[in-house]
């Protein structure tokens, strides 16, 4: 039996999708609350900045990945225009529906679809771009994951992993308090789960830094890959070209 981490827990890889489809069905409703109070709001100034690193051009194909409740599928869809594409997928249904509900109250209509990063069901070279925001942490083969990226982008093409990273030094005692004493009672309070939450401050410390990120992304055969640290490391967006 081969086993990963679900946050400090060990379990059987088999089960750890199994174990985040019910962290997130549990929070799908109050997500983009939570998210706005856990991150003062700044979550909408990073993903604001991945779309414009992306730089989308009229006419790119965009698949976002882990895609939710639609932010980052809300800010392509108007870049690439009428002749473009964007496709809003997440292995999780509850989040993906509440996330095609918001996309459809804003008037916007996207390829929808529930489908696993392991296993993307698109041809090789199909995407300008792909990008995973807080998502790459939750699944179980980050390294086929990040594989099957590489593999449906065109050569050129851009991967943008938004995810949390490693703080800046100064900041780490502070930022652990937050994460595991506050965080968890603001999703008691909002969102009606502690353990929820909980599980996300444990996600973080168990995902890779900057640079071991950096590095899977080149095993994964992006020939030019670098990061820029937001908010002293909090997040941090991964870059990737596909050469």
């Amino acid at each position: 039996m081969s086993t990963t981490h679900f946050g400090f827990k060990t379990v059987d890889e088999r089960d750890k999708a199994k174990h985040v489809r019910g962290v997130f069905d549990a929070v799908a409703s109050r997500y983009d609350v939570m998210n706005d109070l856990m991150s003062a709001g700044l979550h909408r100034a990073w993903k604001h900045y991945t779309v414009t690193v992306a730089n989308p051009q009229p006419g790119d194909r965009v698949l976002d990945i882990a895609g939710g409740t639609g932010d980052l599928g809300l800010a392509f869809a108007p870049k690439v225009g009428p002749m473009g594409q964007v496709v809003h997928t997440d292995i999780n249904e509850a989040m993906l529906s509440e996330g095609r509900t918001r996309l459809l109250d804003a008037g916007v209509i996207l390829p929808t679809l529930v489908c696993d990063a392991e296993k993307l069901p698109f041809p090789d070279g199909h995407f300008d771009i792909v990008t995973v925001a807080f998502g790459l942490r939750n699944m179980t083969h980050k390294d086929v994951a990040l594989k099957e990226m590489q593999r449906v982008l065109r050569p050129g093409g851009k991967l943008l992993v938004l995810e949390f990273s490693k703080v800046a030094k100064p900041l780490e005692k502070a930022y652990e308090w937050y994460t595991f004493n506050v965080v968890p009672k603001m999703g008691r309070l909002v969102a009606g789960d502690e353990g929820s939450y909980r599980y996300l401050a444990e996600s973080i410390r168990m995902h890779p830094d900057q640079e071991t990120l950096k590095q899977l992304m080149r095993e994964a055969g992006f020939g030019h890959v670098d990061y820029h640290n937001l908010t002293a490391g909090v997040v941090a967006l991964h870059v990737g070209i596909k050469c």
